[in-house]
């Protein structure tokens, strides 16, 4: 069996008034976490500032971490356009500035993250932040959800790039079992 190479994943969670970020370093079948956080525009009132403020921030991130993709959370629809075009806007930002530095980029959609790290499409931040603490041996969680969720973005494009991965896929639970013994808790 051939052995992943080492990827890290800037994983992030758009958006105007704070936007969540993570980073895993992939070590094989699990991940581990480096770094997350937010960042905050609460005190921002000009949008266009806002967008500057988004961009720089994932360059320097792009800069620090030097990830080799980026996984972003798609806006979800909702009743207000106005904040659908604010969070696209700010997911635009983020990607333009990945794409500035020539990382690929991939998009997930809320209930696909959700559905990823808890198995179940419409988990509260609550749950997913739980089941990410319970994941990176965190022993409480972050002030704020927010970085959970940019967090989330990376661990869902992780689990997505290993089930994609050239592994022949177990024909029974026996046979996967087998195989994936560290699955087992």
């Amino acid at each position: 069996m051939q052995k992943q190479p080492e990827r890290i994943i800037l994983g992030i969670d758009p958006g105007t008034i704070i936007m969540g970020y993570g980073i895993i370093r992939s070590e094989g079948s699990q991940p581990a976490l480096m770094d997350m956080g937010v960042l905050s525009l609460h005190r921002e009132t000009d949008p266009f500032s806002k967008l500057q403020k988004i961009f720089n921030c994932t360059v320097e991130l792009i800069d620090r971490y030097l990830p080799d993709e980026l996984a972003i959370e798609a806006p979800f629809y909702g009743k207000n356009v106005q904040s659908m075009l604010k969070l696209g806007r700010a997911q635009g930002v983020a990607i333009a500035a990945a794409l500035s530095r020539s990382v690929p980029v991939f998009e997930y959609a809320p209930r696909k993250i959700k559905l990823a790290i808890t198995g179940v499409g419409n988990a509260s931040k609550e749950q997913v932040a739980s089941m990410l603490c319970h994941l990176f041996s965190m022993k409480e969680l972050p002030k704020n959800l927010d970085a959970t969720d940019g967090l989330a973005a990376a661990v869902c494009h992780f689990y997505q790039q290993n089930l994609s991965s050239d592994k022949p896929s177990a024909r029974s639970w026996k046979e996967y079992i087998r195989k994936n013994p560290g699955k087992l808790r």
